[in-house]
């Protein structure tokens, strides 16, 4: 027998507010999230739509609301870095939570190659996400001015780089503290009584990278500049970096990774080079990624900054922004600011 049930009738509106006992536009007000409707009129119109099974049309709420309920979640990396770098998994589920909370859904893009810029400006231009999340970018990144061309309500993730950002009122950013993180890994290895002190940054043309190694110099203004090498957040990186250091400066007694991924690299050629850790050199990393941290061996002395925080306080100012952009704001508007969360140090046994 043929499921009747596929070819029923969705329930509509004025079906909706029949079964309330509401007009049409009342019932209209509620699904969209408008003000100025009774308590008790709002109970019987949502307890109307759980009975028949009313789903909102999304194009004709975007006519009413001028909102799509959609982010775009930009991430200036490629899929091979997105999937094997647990830093981004940890920030995009902050954004999925605060988005779900919100009723918003998260759109992803990915940046493969200099060819997507012109794909992603495009899909950014057709009005199909309210506004953006933008992480991970480098110096010469253009989404930013591709961004500001099209005026879209946009939060970073991470201090902004390029010329004039920091002065722009408009840019809104939640980053750690890199700079103070790295300051309190760097003054607890000398607390050690370290002396011969390494450190392996992050890609110098990202903002989080130069704020951890201006932090190291801070402590270490007259650091042996052979003490310095460029890794790139990865444990493949830690490796030659370390590997690097080793052969430069063989003395070096301690080595503070921008990344706990560098720092587990770093550990694997002290491993092999048959130096021990923490008794011959110590090891501090950056992040407290809870699947490499605690893992390792031994396990991680690192910089702890809240990923998932920072995802979820992108998100919340993202939607404030919008929230006040569309005159849905409870209260008068407040001027909206960037965040810099704190960091602290998780000692273990590395250090």
């Amino acid at each position: 027998m043929p499921d009747q049930t596929s070819s029923a009738p969705r329930p509509t509106l004025e079906a909706v507010a029949e079964r309330a006992g509401v007009s049409r536009a009342t019932v209209s007000r509620v699904v969209n999230g408008g003000a100025g409707v009774r308590a008790p009129l709002v109970e019987a119109v949502q307890r109307a739509v759980d009975e028949l099974g009313y789903v909102p049309n999304q194009a004709a709420r975007a006519l009413v609301t001028r909102r799509n309920d959609a982010v775009a979640v930009v991430i200036g990396e490629p899929e091979t870095r997105l999937f094997t770098d647990p830093f981004f998994a940890q920030q995009l589920r902050g954004i999925s939570k605060e988005l779900t909370a919100h009723d918003s859904q998260l759109v992803l893009l990915l940046v493969e190659g200099t060819e997507d810029y012109e794909r992603i400006g495009r899909f950014l231009a057709g009005s199909h996400v309210d506004g953006a999340l933008v992480f991970s970018l480098h110096s010469d990144d253009p989404l930013p001015a591709i961004i500001r061309r099209l005026g879209l309500p946009t939060v970073y993730g991470g201090r902004p780089g390029w010329p004039g950002a920091e002065d722009d009122g408009n840019v809104l950013y939640v980053d750690s503290d890199n700079r103070g993180g790295a300051r309190e890994a760097v003054r607890h290895l000398l607390s050690l009584g370290r002396r011969r002190i390494a450190t392996i940054t992050g890609p110098l043309d990202q903002t989080a990278s130069a704020d951890r190694l201006d932090g190291f110099r801070d402590v270490l203004s007259d650091a042996d500049p052979r003490l310095i090498t460029e890794g790139d957040f990865t444990p493949l990186g830690g490796e030659r970096a370390m590997a690097e250091l080793l052969d430069r400066c063989p003395d070096l007694d301690a080595v503070f990774a921008a990344s706990d991924l560098m720092a587990s690299g770093a550990l694997r050629v002290l491993r092999e080079r048959g130096r021990s850790v923490p008794d011959e050199v110590a090891v501090i990393g950056f992040d407290d990624i809870e699947s490499v941290a605690a893992l390792t061996t031994p396990a991680l002395t690192t910089v702890r900054q809240d990923i998932e925080g920072m995802g979820r306080l992108m998100t919340r100012l993202l939607m404030r922004g919008l929230d006040q952009r569309h005159g849905n704001g409870t209260g008068p508007a407040l001027p909206l600011s960037s965040v810099i969360t704190p960091t602290h140090l998780v000692r273990r046994v590395s250090a």
